[in-house]
């Protein structure tokens, strides 16, 4: 919500966020219950002319510019080798842990993801089946179809039971300024209402 406030662009709120993450960190429970669950955040940010992915953990950051084709988040690491942002530690704090030998090409899911408090047992699932149902649409997406696939609940990207969705968000950023952007948004817990 600050990146929107505060930037007018992608980049530029993807530098507040970071900005914010790196003075402020990140944490508290997810969940309004008494169990305690924390996982660190991602973030799809777009704007007219480019989109961005971010990933955190702890402090530490990467994000990779979307060069075009479809892409996607789900409580895991995704970004691997196209790194085109990141802290400016985050290869030296994973060397001096002995996560990352330096030698090899830096890969930031694979030396991340098991530090992360992520513990979501589905979420490569739901990473991949919303990978699957983007790319069958590719080139053609509607925001018709972005819903359809918002409320797939046998893929889990629409969860139920334990871990529930509680919303989505279609956009719909025309590449002509003089066209408004449109933005739905759930008016209910369940995103198939």
């Amino acid at each position: 919500r600050l990146g929107l406030e505060r930037a007018d662009t992608a980049e530029k709120a993807l530098t507040v966020i970071v900005d914010l993450l790196e003075k402020y960190g990140q944490g508290g429970n997810c969940m309004e219950s008494q169990m305690v669950f924390t996982y660190h955040n991602s973030f799809l940010i777009a704007d007219r002319k480019e989109a961005w992915v971010l990933e955190t953990t702890g402090k530490y950051w990467a994000a990779e510019k979307v060069e075009g084709g479809v892409r996607n988040i789900s409580n895991q690491l995704s970004i691997t080798t196209k790194i085109d942002r990141e802290h400016p530690e985050l290869k030296e704090y994973a060397k001096s842990r002995g996560w990352w030998n330096g030698e090899e090409e830096f890969d930031f899911a694979a030396t991340y993801s098991y530090v992360n408090t992520a513990r979501m047992t589905t979420s490569g699932d739901r990473y991949c089946e919303g990978y699957k149902l983007l790319n069958k649409h590719k080139g053609s997406i509607t925001s018709e179809i972005m819903m359809e696939i918002l409320r797939d609940k046998e893929s889990g990207i629409n969860m139920q039971g334990g871990f529930m969705t509680t919303g989505s968000m279609v956009s719909v950023l025309p590449q002509q300024p003089h066209l408004p952007c449109i933005h739905f948004f759930t008016g209910t817990p369940d995103p198939a209402r």
